[in-house]
Formats: C-alpha cells, structure tokens, sequence
C-alpha cells in the first residue's frame, strides 16, 4: 500500500473570468460572482478592479486597484488557467476599461464569450463609473461583446434616453447592437409593473420577452452581478444564450425567494438556494 487515497479522476469544469469591484458586504461584485459560478457548477477566477467598503445600506468608500495590476491578474489566469466565458462588472473609469481591453486581447481569450454587466450606479445611489468610463466602455468592450447586460437606467445613459417600458427598452437594445455588441438583454426590474420585463435583443432576430411577477423580497443586491454571472457560466458550459438567459432568470428569482435575513437594508440573495426544490420558482 502506497498511503495515497484513490480520490477518482480530475473533474473538466468550465472556467468562468469574473473581473469587477470586491464587495465586502458579500453580496454582490466578485464575491457574488464566485458564489454564482460555484453553484452552477462552474470554476471561476477573477480580477479585481476596485475594493468597496459597503454593506446592505450602501457604498461608502471605494478604491481603484491600478490599471497595470488588474491588467496583469487578468494576464496572468488567461496565460495559465484560460476561461471558456469572461463576465466584467465594476470597471470605475476609462482607464481600467482600457486595462481590460489590454488584458482580453490575449489570444486565449479571443474565442470565448464575453457578458459585459455595465455597472454604473450603486442601489444607494453611489456612482460606479464615471462618465469617461461609459464611453471607453461603449468603445472598447461593447463592440467584443456576446451580451451586454443593462438595467433600465444603465440602457438610458448608453443609449441617451429614457426608458420606462417594453418599446424604449427594445429600442436601447438596438443602439447597443449599432454600437457592436452580438446581443442585449435589458433588464426590467426598474421599469415599474406588477411583471417584471426583460428582452433579449439579438442581431437579425425577434425580441424575445422573459416576464415574471415581481417579487416582493428585501434581498435583491446582487441581483444583476449575479445574473451576468449565471449566464457566463452558463454560455461557458456550452448552452445557448437563450436558455442560458432563462436559466440565469430562474437561477435569480429562485435565490431572492429564498434571501437571507441579513443586514439591515437590500439584503444579499441565497446564492446556495435549491434549484431542484419542488418548491424553486419556475414561473421565468
């Protein structure tokens, strides 16, 4: 007997790059990604662009990681590990958007998708990127994009108006495919309605509309980290991108039915509810 346990043969997982903010409230950034990825079966690596102090209650203080360091973390997981999906979050401004450009030119990931979340705004209200970072954003990530993932006011600062219903958000959509992306899928939980509206616009296609009944639940920070992340893996573990939207849809609602009581504002979503439960959401 050699002492050594037989522990079966290596897994094959698919990789998923997570580049965004940390959030030391758990709940969203980095930290949502990570928890996102691993239970939907995914192995995720990241690249940190800025440390938050935040909570449920908001954003109080951030910190841009240097340009040359996020650019090297990315270099450095693509020129070893590899990623079969990469999913960016909280960019802070035009120059770590450009570090990133830098980073995905790589040849390893020239060839895997790319779901761009266009964080810009904290729930408190906290701006997450300035306004030379939307436009760096717009040229340099956009145009390599599988997907781009706004809510209602983010598609209304990319596409330069407003949009409060089903018409506006399809049309936001449209500017965003003018500009390069392959796909949009604009989020409708801020448009207001007893159903919650999203539409996945994608080039020579029909909109497609996923609508839900809003649920009434104190736990909704991270839900847009969140979704991003379960269609990166998803799209990472060779699924479609419309069952890889409604996946992630189903993935989102079940975790805020079943939120955690923690903090005392928008609490984190239940990243490690069931998904096969006979009671999960399936009404997407």
């Amino acid at each position: 007997m050699s002492g050594v346990e037989a522990v079966g043969l290596p897994k094959k997982r698919a990789r998923v790059l997570a580049i965004g903010g940390s959030d030391s409230g758990g709940g969203a950034g980095i930290q949502a990604d990570l928890k996102t990825a691993m239970a939907l079966g995914a192995y995720a690596t990241t690249a940190i662009t800025a440390v938050t102090a935040q909570n449920t209650r908001g954003v109080t203080s951030v910190e841009s990681v240097p340009e040359s360091m996020v650019e090297a973390q990315i270099r450095a997981v693509l020129e070893d590990i590899g990623t079969d999906a990469v999913k960016t979050g909280m960019l802070r401004d035009a120059r770590t958007v450009e570090a990133v450009a830098r980073g995905l030119m790589l040849a390893h990931a020239s060839h895997v998708a790319l779901v761009i979340d266009p964080v810009m705004i904290a729930k408190g209200g906290r701006e997450l990127l300035d306004t030379d970072g939307r436009a760096a954003v717009v040229r340099e990530l956009v145009p390599r994009a599988s997907l781009v993932t706004p809510n209602a006011d983010e598609a209304a600062l990319l596409a330069g108006f407003a949009v409060t219903d089903e018409a506006s958000m399809v049309r936001a959509g449209e500017v965003l495919l003018r500009s390069g992306a392959r796909a949009v899928l604009v989020k409708g939980g801020h448009v207001p309605g007893e159903l919650v509206t999203d539409v996945l616009i994608e080039r020579d296609r029909q909109p497609v509309f996923f609508r839900a009944p809003r649920i009434a639940s104190r736990s909704s920070h991270g839900t847009g980290c969140t979704l991003a992340t379960a269609i990166a893996t998803s799209l990472a573990q060779g699924m479609d991108l419309p069952s890889s939207v409604e996946r992630a849809r189903a993935f989102v609602r079940r975790a805020m039915s079943g939120g955690l009581e923690i903090g005392g504002g928008h609490a984190p979503l239940d990243h490690g509810a069931d998904l096969s439960s006979p009671h999960a959401d399936r009404n997407v």
